[in-house]
């Protein structure tokens, strides 16, 4: 398995777009000539756009762009300025009377780092698109990780600074690739040995708890309303696949959360998977799945081991 960068994979292109004031940004991938999509919707507070399309019985076959945003639900707007920039191309489905771009995406919750109303937009992701990386997409504080922060246990006085994160990998002519916004309510973990790497901070501000240890200790003292989280992230593959393959690659995929996030998949986050295949190679479904659970995973170690300090949040490399 060679280590290949995102920008690698044949017919997608991925832009980015954000307001550092306001802490918030959006990513699109977009596939002019369509992928074939499929999602999972693992968490239990979703914000997602288009996502009912991409059921197997539903008559779309491919999708066009996949928009990850902060914002909360304001942010599913910016997939809006991403389908005006389509149907510039005269990019999508075709209706007869002209082309509909299919434009899927999905939110986490940042309103509370930056400046409110500075949130993604239209306007954002319009701009998305005209920014694309044609080489290294870049990790740590950009697009919709912008404003992410990571173990929300003990409140966001002792989150830490999550971010976006890709990573990509061949294995002969198959090339598979993920882009993940982190934005969680639990912790990070390094699987290979189970450590904590970013998660809430102790009160010295230095060290990490373990949130699920925490979350255990405190069982016998209720449920607190805990907010803003949410992961969301996309696979990209060349491979040739079907829309219901699509769907369970995108589950699979959720493998990588749960080896990487604990706990993951809770009430109080989003957590969703896109699959987006744009190619014509032929694939063991098998290997693909597992190699989508192991890009997703590097990506969000990714995400937090290049995220930065921002608005007072630590990032991995203050306490690392």
């Amino acid at each position: 398995m060679q280590s290949i960068s995102l920008s690698e994979i044949e017919g997608f292109e991925i832009g980015m777009a954000q307001d550092d004031k306001g802490g918030s940004g959006c990513t699109v991938i977009i596939c002019p000539t369509g992928a074939t999509g499929g999602v999972d919707v693992r968490g239990g507070s979703p914000g997602t756009r288009e996502t009912d399309l991409l059921d197997p019985v539903n008559l779309v076959e491919k999708i066009h762009a996949v928009v990850l945003s902060g914002g909360s639900a304001f942010g599913l707007d910016a997939a809006a300025g991403v389908m005006e920039y389509l149907e510039e191309k005269n990019c999508g489905f075709d209706v007869g009377i002209g082309r509909v771009p299919i434009v899927s995406g999905a939110v986490l919750f940042d309103l509370g780092i930056g400046d409110f109303k500075k949130r993604p937009d239209r306007e954002m992701g319009y701009q998305a698109c005209q920014h694309i990386y044609r080489e290294k997409i870049p990790n740590g504080n950009f697009g919709a990780g912008l404003g992410a922060t990571v173990g929300k246990y003990l409140g966001m006085e002792r989150a830490m600074k999550g971010g976006q994160g890709t990573y990509a990998c061949q294995v002969g002519r198959l090339k598979v690739g993920a882009v993940a916004a982190v934005n969680c309510f639990g912790d990070v973990i390094n699987p290979e040995n189970r450590s904590v790497i970013a998660g809430a901070l102790k009160e010295n501000g230095q060290e990490v708890i373990n949130s699920e240890k925490e979350l255990i200790a405190c069982l016998q003292q209720g449920d607190t309303a805990f907010g803003g989280n949410t992961t969301i992230a996309a696979v990209l593959t060349n491979a040739k696949i079907s829309k219901s393959q699509a769907n369970k690659i995108a589950s699979i995929a959720h493998d990588g959360y749960a080896r990487t996030m604990r706990p993951s998949h809770s009430l109080v986050d989003g957590d969703t998977i896109f699959t987006m295949a744009a190619g014509e190679v032929e694939v063991n479904i098998n290997l693909l799945g597992m190699l989508a659970a192991a890009v997703i995973e590097k990506a969000v170690l990714n995400a937090v081991k290049n995220a930065e300090s921002l608005f007072g949040f630590k990032s991995y490399a203050d306490i690392g």
